[in-house]
Order: C-alpha cells, then structure tokens, then sequence
C-alpha cells in the first residue's frame, strides 16, 4: 500500500487490531494495554502516518477552525490595525493546528457570523471590537459558543483582552498639562465603540488630579470625517487652543493636514498629539507625540486565550496589556 492513502482501517488490519484500538493509541486516551500502543505507535512513525484533519475532527467533535470577527464598516485607516491583529492570530491558531474563518459584521449586520455558527464551522471565536450594543457578543453568548473579545466591554461573563487604553491616554494628557498647556481639545470618533469610550475617560481623568488646574479644554466626539474636523481646526484656531489631541491617527493625520492648508506650524503655533500609533503616523513631519500598542501581541494573546479555553483551562476574565508613550516632535 502507498503509504501517503495509509488509513486508520489499513492501520488495524495490517496490526490484526481493531480500529478503535489504533484511534485510542494515537490519541493516548481509553483503555489499551502499553504493548499494544508502543506497537501502534512504531508503526505509524515507520510508515510517517499524519492523520487527516478533518477525520480527526469529527472523532472529536472539532471543526479545527477558528471565527475571526472583522466589521464590515472599517474604515482604510483602521486596516493597519487589524492586518497586525489577524497576524498574531493567524500565526498562533496555524502553531496549534487550527485554521481560521474570517467573517464580517455591522452592528445591525451579523448574518456571516450566524452562518458559520450555524453550520459548524468554527469550535470558537475572536471579535476584534467591542461595542456597546454589541450584537455579536449577545448572539455568541445566547448560543454558547466560546468566544474571546479584542476590546473591553462591561459584560462580566465575556473573557476580555485589551490594551490599557485609559491609563495609556491618562498618562499622555498628564503629561501634556505638566508641558503647561491651558488650552486643550480633544477629538474623537463614533461613541458607540468602547475603546472610544475608554480614551475619553482617560482623558478625563488626567484633570480630575488636577484641582488647581484653571484652563480650558474641548471635547468633539463622533467625528468620522475631513469635512468635520476642517470645522473643528477652525474653531480650535478661533479660540486659540494650543494643543489639538486626538483619539486615532487617522483624525491626527487629518487635523495636521487641516493646520498645514492653512500655514499653521507644528508645534511653534499649535501642538498636536494622537492616542493611537500606526504607520500611517510613521513619516510625518514633525514626527507625532503618539502612543505604542503591540497589536500583533493583542491577537497572539486573543488566540491563546481561545485555544486554552476550548482545552477545557479555566481563563482569566479581562487581560489588559501595556503600551508606550512616545514624545515626539509635535508637542513641545
């Protein structure tokens, strides 16, 4: 027999065994006398056996694909984020033997993910956001299926791992009121994402230590485009705001295109700062006060929380990961 067509039932009838018995010493689980597994096990690494995946599967009940949950309302700025992201998921889950199902969702939008749920598709699932009316997360849970979530959310029973985005944004504003700034803005995007939500609160916090601090700052949330945050410049210039810090590169980078149309040095005449650190950040000039996240790492511990979960391992419930803050140029 050619030995890459080389059969569990080719196994047993060559050793005058069962085929259970060639399944249970392969796997190292029922009952099976050790002269028989160390026979079994000679022969299948004379005869360089690998099992096919998808009869293992289904002797274990496991598709050996993962979920990856992506929103289908990204945006081109967000994709460095989740290239890396789905790069240290992919590796791991492909180190494990898993491969992995991409599915897209909108928050009114999940028919993808419902799909491969209900066609047992995949043992488990990563969402790479958070909302806060997370319908993903809901139907996940209503139909028990193992899930890890990129991202924090105020559901208790949802295994979480996050970056630390509050203390991270916290200590960015800190450090840019000790500067001496007295005129602050703050720009950010769509409120129903919590990592949204999370960045503001850092912020605030930041001035809740400072009792004696008199100055003024500006808060403009559920900004999503250029035309937005040209009207935002404007009025930042109308009343002399020193620093503009935003929540993501994508609005950093269109706050310094904004100030650049109109002649306005950085930071000689207004400072800019940006939450967030990506490539698209990587060659402005002046480089831009930012902060560092491991997204690659954020997948990689995504994935390995998943894996140790449909091992049957106890799991911490939230992870938050660091990050680093880089002074740079933009900021005084």
């Amino acid at each position: 027999m050619e030995e890459r067509n080389l059969t569990i039932a080719d196994i047993a009838e060559e050793l005058g065994v069962s085929k259970t018995t060639v399944s249970r010493a392969m796997s190292g689980k029922g009952r099976i006398g050790e002269q028989t597994r160390k026979r079994v096990q000679e022969y299948i690494e004379a005869h360089h056996y690998s099992p096919n995946v998808v009869a293992k599967g289904l002797a274990q009940s496991k598709t050996f694909n993962l979920g990856l949950v992506l929103p289908g309302d990204y945006q081109i700025e967000e994709l460095p984020f989740f290239q890396k992201c789905m790069m240290g998921i992919s590796r791991t889950a492909s180190e494990a033997g898993y491969d992995v199902l991409i599915s897209m969702v909108t928050p009114e939008r999940i028919t993808q993910l419902e799909r491969a749920v209900t066609n047992r598709k995949v043992d488990g699932v990563i969402l790479t956001r958070t909302l806060t009316d997370d319908a993903p997360m809901r139907y996940l849970q209503e139909n028990g299926v193992p899930f890890v979530a990129i991202g924090s959310t105020e559901n208790r029973q949802a295994v979480q791992i996050d970056n630390d985005h509050k203390s991270a944004c916290r200590e960015l504003t800190e450090m840019l009121l000790n500067r001496g700034i007295r005129k602050i803005a703050l720009i950010g995007g769509s409120e129903s994402y919590v990592v949204t939500r999370n960045r503001l609160q850092g912020f605030l916090e930041a001035f809740a230590v400072r009792e004696d601090w008199d100055g003024e700052k500006q808060i403009f949330l559920n900004v999503g485009d250029g035309c937005r945050v040209e009207e935002i410049v404007e009025k930042l210039l109308t009343d002399r705001v020193e620093c503009a810090v935003c929540m993501d590169d994508f609005l950093c980078g269109c706050v310094l295109n904004a100030l650049q149309q109109r002649r306005i040095a950085v930071p000689e005449q207004v400072q800019a700062a940006s939450f967030y650190d990506s490539c698209i950040l990587a060659n402005r000039i002046p480089a831009v006060t930012s902060i560092r996240f491991d997204v690659e790492e954020l997948g990689r511990k995504a994935c390995e929380l998943l894996l140790r979960m449909l091992d049957g391992d106890e799991v911490e419930r939230h992870t938050l990961l660091g990050y680093e803050v880089r002074m740079r140029e933009s900021t005084k």
